[in-house]
């Protein structure tokens, strides 16, 4: 399980932030001032880490240049309330793997982690494939047996969400924290709606409904190819 770090003192950012990710899958502690902030950093125990600029003890900017002159190459997201252009250049310039800014949606923190995550674990490929389905993620491509399929953005990210996860049951709330980022009540029927329609597109018979538990895509066996 991917662990999390989150170095802000804010506590209505660390619930909100906290609860999300770990709905989504992920592991979290949170540090509240910059040393133990250091610390932990350092400790090897973590994948990435969202760091504050702004601490009670100190400000993150110490926090990454502290870890990059030890040379860690722990992934760092800065989270930041509407910085100065300045500022920007001065956290990528410091390390930082990428920035966001207050407030920002849950959804996207998930985007840019996925995609930090999926660089730090060396893949090259493009491309997810399970069976004649497959989904070109540098084209926004979708093909059902070598024919295009048309997706809306939401449909491309739900069935790239199975095609990450083979095999596996995911829950509701799940496919509701990754694709929509919370953004929506759990109660609603949305993930209901847009399995409905994903599976008019690409076969009834590909997404399979646990009763109880959620949704499979049948035969997900999953392949990355190189672009």
């Amino acid at each position: 399980m991917t662990s999390v770090l989150i170095v802000d003192d804010d506590p209505l950012i660390t619930r909100f932030v906290g609860r999300g990710l770990r709905a989504a899958g992920y592991s979290t502690t949170v540090a509240d001032n910059a040393r133990t902030g250091r610390e932990l950093a350092l400790s090897g125990e973590f994948d990435v880490v969202l760091l504050d600029l702004v601490l009670g003890d100190g400000d993150g900017f110490g926090v990454l240049r502290e870890l990059r002159a030890r040379r860690s190459r722990l992934p760092v997201l800065v989270m930041t309330g509407h910085p100065a252009e300045r500022d920007v250049v001065d956290v990528l310039d410091g390390g930082a793997d990428d920035y966001l800014v207050k407030p920002f949606r849950f959804e996207e923190l998930l985007a840019r982690l996925r995609v930090r995550l999926r660089r730090d674990d060396g893949a090259t490929g493009s491309r997810l494939v399970a069976g004649d389905l497959e989904l070109d993620l540098l084209t926004r491509r979708a093909t059902v047996g070598g024919h295009d399929v048309d997706l809306t953005s939401r449909e491309f990210g739900l069935l790239e969400t199975f095609l990450r996860h083979p095999d596996q049951v995911l829950s509701r709330a799940q496919l509701l924290s990754r694709v929509w980022g919370y953004s929506f009540d759990p109660t609603s029927n949305v993930v209901n709606v847009y399995i409905a329609a994903l599976r008019q597109k690409i076969g009834p018979e590909r997404i399979e409904t646990v009763r109880g538990a959620g949704y499979r895509l049948v035969g997900s066996r999953q392949a990355s190819h190189p672009a």
